[in-house]
């Protein structure tokens, strides 16, 4: 399965924030955003990640991530011109994928819950069809929402929700879904729906979802609060337990893709606390 990171957009929701630079790259208290996404996809054991992103950012990612390397696995990248929808990053990341499976997750998306690493490998094995995540929220008029009528129903935004499960921003889908995309219209606002495309999967009876409960935290960082409640979540956790949340290096060291001797390496690059915890792994 490959894994495939969208992080373009021009960010308008953060606005004056983001006239100067791309939101995943905004820090989230000691990381920068695009760490959380990225940590996803390696808790679930994916290698091979596309990040997608604006012409005008892409060595700024590259700066910070370079090839992954570091972090053990194999990250490439490609251009998003203009915000087309969510769904475009199928045909931008096409040649990308190929004949695998395929994982998407928005670069603003935050998760955090234990046990969250065996639900998504689980899903990695995916051969067949395509798998959502939702999570309960107080105004699931402002998401696309998953509805429990007598048949499932998904829909965009919906004014008059039936539900209060909003579909969050991590997809898991099979090799069909670049097809899908490819044939799929744009809507009024001349977008490649993802809606679109779930709906295909729901007609076929081929979509499955996966309720995150109580226990776990999902968080949309494109927006002022929830910006600023991320990063208080990640320091009230890290302080309280002395563990971090989407450290890239531990996650690596844990999945034997580097070894210790690699901590040691690149624990000299930080001369702060977050370089003492890489070397507190090995210590």
């Amino acid at each position: 399965m490959k894994g495939v990171i969208l992080a373009g957009g021009k960010g308008t929701r953060l606005y004056p924030i983001t006239k100067g630079i791309n939101k995943h790259l905004l820090p989230i208290y000691n990381k920068p955003m695009i760490y959380y996404p990225l940590s996803v996809l390696m808790l679930a054991s994916i290698r091979k990640i596309l990040i997608i992103t604006t012409d005008e950012f892409l060595e700024n990612y590259k700066n910070l991530l370079g090839n992954g390397r570091d972090f053990g696995i194999d990250i490439s990248y490609a251009i998003q011109k203009e915000p087309k929808g969510i769904a475009e990053a199928f045909k931008i990341g096409k040649n990308f994928i190929k004949n695998d499976s395929v994982c998407l997750i928005l670069g603003d998306n935050f998760f955090y819950g234990g046990g969250f690493s065996e639900i998504l490998k689980e899903y990695k094995s995916l051969k067949e069809g395509a798998v959502i995540f939702a999570y309960q929220v107080k105004n699931p008029s402002n998401f696309g929402v998953i509805e429990f009528d007598k048949k499932i129903k998904i829909k965009e935004k919906p004014k008059q929700p039936k539900s209060k499960w909003a579909i969050t921003g991590l997809y898991f889908f099979d090799n069909n879904v670049v097809n899908y995309a490819k044939n799929i219209k744009p809507s009024k606002r001349g977008e490649v729906e993802i809606v679109d495309i779930l709906n295909k999967y729901l007609k076929e009876n081929k979509l499955k979802y996966h309720l995150l409960g109580r226990g776990y935290t999902w968080l949309d960082m494109g927006v002022y609060d929830n910006l600023i409640e991320a990063g208080e979540f990640v320091r009230t956790i890290e302080k309280r337990q002395g563990m971090m949340i989407a450290s890239l290096e531990e996650i690596a060291l844990n999945n034997r893709w580097i070894e210790k001797k690699d901590i040691i390496k690149l624990a000299k690059k930080y001369n702060n606390e977050y370089g003492d915890y890489l070397r507190g792994l090995i210590e």
